[in-house]
């Protein structure tokens, strides 16, 4: 990860000084690495033994970040990371295209890596995250999303570069094609369970553990698990309720209170850290087939027990 971070650094230098210091404000902050982490640790995992994997986990790095920075800007999101978000410093226009500067030092990345499969696989996630995105910003406000579809917008817009990472590392160690889809099901199960534990957080958090402000969810009314669990479990009683604060994003501080009682009295939060436990488990099970004395099994099995019990 020390080798990552050097070549992120690297790679986010440009001569328009705003690209530099508008990346830095991100990749410096504290963020877990983990889409990088996944990729090393699937490699290794898979028996690489070189460092083939390190530019393809800058490349997931740097497309992760690139997704955060505009969806900032789509969200108008105020703190990131524990920090003031980059579009309130250096504007949206700027945001945007620095994102689009990080995209375009990802596929550079892709392509020193000489992987033509690891080049297919992060391409098709851009594409699909892009998708999840759209879809999610078009279903904003609705009522009446289905849990199936909601877990298709996450396993698209977060659960996509999970799956991603994991087999493009796969396939940067030459793994069986039975390796590389199998580390590719522990990513996508991975990333299922880590926004699940988030939309839980984003009603159970606080700010200076979140990195985020507690309530943005539900502030830009986004239909999330937490959200339409405790919308279904409270009937018609509280219809009016939801359709305003939703609905219409019409809000008080008191609703957002109101929003959390619903939400522990109808088990709502703990049902999607419930269903998060489950798709942690279907993430181990993914590793059957791998040597339980490879000391790389019992990380990654490690990483999907924190998934899901971390506060932040």
């Amino acid at each position: 990860m020390t080798g990552v971070d050097a070549l992120i650094r690297d790679r986010m230098q440009s001569p328009v000084p705003v690209i530099p210091a508008l990346a830095d404000h991100l990749i410096s902050s504290a963020g877990k690495r983990l889409r990088p982490l996944l990729t090393i640790a699937a490699a290794r995992l898979a028996g690489a033994r070189d460092d083939a994997c390190l530019k393809l986990a800058g490349a997931v790095e740097f497309i992760h970040t690139a997704t955060l920075l505009h969806d900032d800007v789509v969200d108008s999101s105020e703190l990131r990371r524990g920090r003031v978000a980059a579009h309130l410093i250096w504007g949206a226009p700027s945001s945007v295209l620095v994102g689009d500067f990080l995209f375009a030092r990802a596929f550079e990345l892709m392509v020193e890596a000489g992987s033509m499969p690891a080049l297919e696989i992060l391409a098709r996630a851009s594409r699909v995250i892009a998708e999840g995105e759209v879809l999610q910003l078009t279903r904003a406000h609705d009522l009446d999303l289905t849990q199936e579809l909601y877990l298709e917008i996450i396993g698209a817009k977060t659960a996509e570069l999970f799956a991603a990472a994991a087999e493009a590392g796969a396939v940067s160690a030459d793994a069986s094609r039975e390796r590389c889809a199998a580390l590719r099901r522990f990513g996508a199960n991975l990333g299922i369970a880590f926004q699940l534990v988030d939309d839980a957080l984003d009603y159970s958090g606080a700010s200076e553990t979140l990195g985020k402000n507690p309530g943005d969810d539900f502030r830009e009314g986004k239909t999330t698990l937490p959200l339409l669990l405790a919308i279904a479990r409270t009937g018609g009683a509280e219809t009016e309720f939801w359709t305003r604060v939703i609905g219409r994003r019409d809000q008080t501080d008191a609703d957002f209170l109101r929003a959390i009682d619903l939400m522990r009295a109808t088990g709502a939060l703990q049902s999607t850290l419930d269903l998060a436990a489950d798709y942690a488990e279907s993430a181990k099970a993914a590793l059957d087939d791998f040597a339980s004395t490879n000391g790389w099994r019992p990380a990654l099995e490690d990483l999907a027990d924190f998934a899901v019990t971390r506060r932040t």
